[in-house]
């Protein structure tokens, strides 16, 4: 989830909305790539999921990173709920989940370095005070009232929210994971090419990534279950988003979409103001009930785009938001799948060839199937199998061509990177598989055998 944004002046006129997002366009040199991933952490003994304060707590591990590993305190009021250093940060989600936001790096090497680095930092914390951390999509064992609740003002209000709008909020908030990129466009027309593949492939990554077939202490029957959760939490902030497939999509017809999407909070003085189920359009003219008179800044405008949740989205930058949380390695793959289909013109171009011809109804039921079945999904005559094979293929040449070496020249390409992927391929098994024969096989049902062998 996003800190609060700072440094933006009066809005004054509509059309700063989309140039706001327009600001975004960067010249292919200087591209970035940001990974974001989240992970629960538990006590060793009990297997029970940290809370906010106490010896074996979630501020004991943010503690022990700003006085052992160098980094900065975020604070709201006076609960530290976030670090800063290098241009990373490191965040709670609302249950606890620990959260990296790397900050924006030339190639999947240094992402992978940060990743390393950051996770080994974490290790050597946790190690002193009986704590593990765990990479799912979503918490196979405990219930929502075994979840702690991070000391944010933002979170309370969604909480309170949640239930309004659909059945599985609470869900998506406390007890679930992502691995996320975050990737440049250079103009308007590279950024709806971008996003219309983003968007059209978001399900192959959930099936390549899907990490939680289980939940509520049982086996849940979808291969993704985060996915599922978020087919069924807020239909006017989710989904496969249609319209960005019409013709004349823009900058300006995501600013008119981010309008129409309710508010949650407007963040004055420190703290949120609850403007829940606002209209951002009553803003403007300074209507909102939250705030008589009051007119936003850009500030508040780039708050209000954290808001929305589809598979993909644009802020200054687009975010790929389908993958499950996974084991160490797969935390490098999500990036380079990205890199490899985004960075590449001609594997941009490959990308959009393939999924150009599909409707919205293909879209959707790929997102389905993704979340129920992973790789054995079957959408018409679209197999996912054969599907992911392919995109794999085109990413694979996206990071040949791209010849970013890594490890002082020796690794002539980020190709490597994909291996975990590639392997997926060759079994026809994504982690949610491997966990399910595991659970079948030699686990004999006991769940609690997942915590010892999948951790960090």
């Amino acid at each position: 989830m996003s800190i609060p944004q700072s440094g933006g002046g009066p809005i004054e006129r509509h059309e700063q909305l989309a140039e706001y997002l327009e600001a975004g366009c960067k010249p292919r040199d200087q591209w970035r790539i940001g990974t974001e991933h989240e992970k629960f952490g538990f006590c060793q003994d009990s297997l029970n999921p940290l809370p906010y304060e106490g010896e074996r707590s979630i501020l004991a591990v943010l503690e022990g990173l700003r006085d052992g590993h160098g980094w900065a305190p975020v604070l709201e009021g006076d609960k530290l709920i976030g670090l800063e250093k290098d241009g990373a940060n490191v965040s709670l989600e609302p249950g606890g989940q620990l959260e990296l936001s790397g900050a924006p790096l030339q190639s999947i090497h240094e992402t992978c370095d940060e990743v390393n680095a950051h996770l080994k930092d974490v290790k050597d914390i946790a190690d002193k005070i009986g704590v593990k951390f765990i990479g799912l999509g979503a918490a196979p064992i405990w219930t929502h009232e075994q979840m702690p609740v991070m000391p944010k003002g933002r979170y309370k209000l969604m909480t309170e929210y949640m239930d309004r709008v659909g059945t599985m909020g609470k869900s998506m908030m406390y007890r679930t994971c992502t691995v996320q990129v975050n990737l440049d466009f250079g103009s308007e027309a590279d950024m709806v090419k971008k996003l219309r593949v983003a968007l059209a492939l978001q399900p192959v990554a959930t099936a390549l990534f899907a990490n939680s077939p289980f939940f509520d202490g049982k086996v849940n029957g979808h291969k993704s279950w985060r996915s599922r959760v978020w087919r069924d939490l807020d239909p006017a902030r989710t989904g496969m988003l249609p319209f960005v497939f019409e013709d004349g999509f823009g900058f300006e017809r995501w600013a008119e979409y981010a309008l129409d999407v309710p508010m949650y909070f407007v963040y004055r003085d420190g703290k949120y103001v609850d403007a829940l189920g606002q209209s951002f359009r009553d803003f403007l003219k300074g209507e909102l009930p939250a705030l008589p008179g009051e007119t936003p800044t850009l500030s508040d405008w780039a708050d209000h785009l954290t808001t929305a949740f589809p598979e993909a989205r644009i802020k200054k930058f687009m975010e790929m938001r389908g993958a499950d949380g996974g084991p160490w390695r797969r935390l490098c793959a999500l990036p380079a799948f990205w890199v490899g289909l985004m960075y590449d013109q001609s594997s941009l171009d490959a990308a959009w060839d393939l999924v150009k011809g599909w409707d919205a109804e293909t879209r959707e039921a790929l997102r389905v199937g993704a979340s129920e079945q992973a790789l054995q999904a079957q959408v018409g005559n679209l197999n996912m199998h054969d599907l992911a094979r392919e995109v794999v293929a085109i990413s694979d040449a996206g990071l040949k061509a791209r010849a970013k070496p890594g490890a002082g020249g020796l690794i002539p390409d980020e190709t490597h990177f994909l291996n975990a992927l590639k392997e997926s391929l060759d079994s026809g098994k994504v982690p949610a598989d491997e966990l399910l024969d595991r659970y079948h096989g030699d686990w004999g049902g006991d769940l609690t055998k997942i915590y010892d062998e999948f951790s960090y």
